[in-house]
């Protein structure tokens, strides 16, 4: 990882000018770093590099509108203004955190004035996301006339962010977090042109970018802090125990909510119902170290036992269950390992769905089908009317019956042309028990002279 001229060290050893003129100006790192063309551009190789999406439209005649999607700190501004100034655009950004419908407005009249002058319009909405519908809808009259090339920017999915209007008239692109080497020469290029005058030891530097979790500006960031924590300490290289001790202990990029959240959570489900204990384990902790709270993930963790394990193995709901009560009663971060020990249980254990199919398929049934009345034999008779009308008269009793099972009995209602089944047991675990005993039945139910017709097999 660390740079072949470099020997053990993240960018060279500083030399005597860069030690007389560290931080050059007040500009932040990441702005003074931020790339001035297309081919200084580090990552989304999958849009950038030849032939590629973004490449071509840099290439077309005419910008485009679009929705840049992707994680912080990814370079979804940068290609906003390098789009603008390949075409030569007013580069006119909102925030939609801070900008309401006045901002809007301001940009729209601007843009009317660049129109008049025969000049283009970019203009580019952060977090795009956050603007209700109203205000999306305020750019499409704008977007449709061709007055302003509309570049939004999201870190949530936009199908479920950007109205359907605004996105059908938008190309999305995809951006991607910053993967190790990416980040390694974005390092490398901070320590060479960023002027900060400090060289990293290369454990320094990897554990620089395991902070950075994918994040461009983060890293930067993290790197600004630590040359101000090495030169308070009279240092112009920092191992890796410098780095750990100047710089606070950062979680993973992990927005609660947000997309992140749920494709984590949705990692760590499929996970476990694969079998794999060890991903399970993996996505379990990536989660509690991005903040996730445990008592959600213990939430989670029982549904997982029900929808996943089932009946193939009863015990996994108890499991389940006995760990949340005990981080309830433990707390962080001893009770996290109870839940972790639920993890591994249901990824180990025998799967089985049949549980939640039979319910979704009932419910289904239900609530297709008509309010049937309850079956005479089977009703309740309290009272001494119910009885002389016959409630309750020919009900078995199936505990007076041989093996407890009052063969042939029926308990559908009676209109019912045949006797749905909705439970399936697979034939894995305890589950397989539980086929095999109400095969039998049905044995003795077809001995007793019940209708197999009555059945939907």
């Amino acid at each position: 990882m660390a740079s072949a001229d470099t020997g053990d060290l993240f960018g060279a050893p500083p030399s005597p000018k860069a030690k007389a003129n560290r931080q050059p100006d007040n500009v932040p790192l990441a702005e003074r770093l931020r790339p001035a063309r297309i081919d200084e551009v580090i990552g989304q190789d999958h849009l950038l590099g030849p032939g590629k999406p973004l490449r071509l439209a840099f290439e077309a005649g005419k910008p485009h509108s679009m929705i840049l999607w992707g994680p912080p700190g990814v370079g979804k501004t940068t290609l906003a203004r390098l789009m603008a100034h390949h075409f030569d655009a007013d580069f006119i950004q909102i925030s939609a955190v801070l900008a309401g419908v006045k901002e809007i407005r301001e940009a729209v009249e601007r843009a009317r004035v660049n129109l008049g002058m025969g000049r283009q319009t970019i203009l580019f909405v952060d977090e795009v996301h956050r603007f209700n519908k109203s205000q999306q809808d305020a750019f499409l009259p704008h977007v449709e006339s061709g007055l302003i090339t509309f570049i939004g920017a999201t870190t949530e999915n936009p199908s479920f962010e950007v109205v359907g209007a605004l996105l059908s008239r938008a190309q999305v692109y995809v951006l991607k977090s910053l993967d190790e080497a990416g980040l390694a020469a974005l390092l490398e290029r901070a320590l060479s042109l960023g002027g900060l005058g400090i060289a990293l030891e290369e454990e320094g530097g990897k554990l620089l970018l395991a902070q950075a979790d994918g994040d461009g500006r983060r890293l930067l960031n993290l790197l600004e802090q630590l040359a101000t924590a090495m030169r308070a300490a009279g240092r112009e290289s920092a191992d890796a125990a410098f780095v750990g001790e100047a710089l606070a202990p950062s979680r993973r990029r992990f927005d609660k909510g947000g997309d992140a959240f749920y494709d984590q959570i949705s990692a760590l489900h499929k996970s476990v119902r694969g079998s794999n204990p060890d991903a399970s384990l993996y996505w379990f902790c990536r989660m509690l170290d991005g903040g996730a709270d445990p008592l959600y993930l213990g939430r989670r963790i029982l549904r997982m036992a029900v929808e996943d394990v089932g009946l193939a193995d009863p015990r996994a709901l108890n499991t389940a269950l006995e760990a949340v009560a005990t981080y309830e009663r433990l707390g962080s971060p001893e009770g996290e390992l109870a839940l972790a020990q639920a993890v591994i249980y249901l990824a180990c254990a025998p799967k089985s769905n049949a549980v939640y199919a039979a319910f979704g398929a009932a419910k289904r049934f239900v609530a297709e089908d008509g309010s049937r009345p309850v079956p005479v034999h089977l009703r309740n008779a309290p009272t001494k009317l119910m009885k002389e009308l016959g409630f309750g008269r020919e009900y078995r009793y199936a505990h007076d019956e041989p093996e407890a099972y009052a063969a042939g009995e029926r308990y559908f209602p009676d209109e019912l042309p045949r006797d749905p089944r909705f439970y399936q047991p697979t034939p894995r675990g305890v589950e397989a028990r539980i086929g095999e005993r109400l095969a039998h039945f049905r044995q003795l139910d077809r001995a007793a002279g019940k209708q197999d017709a009555r059945e939907d097999d």
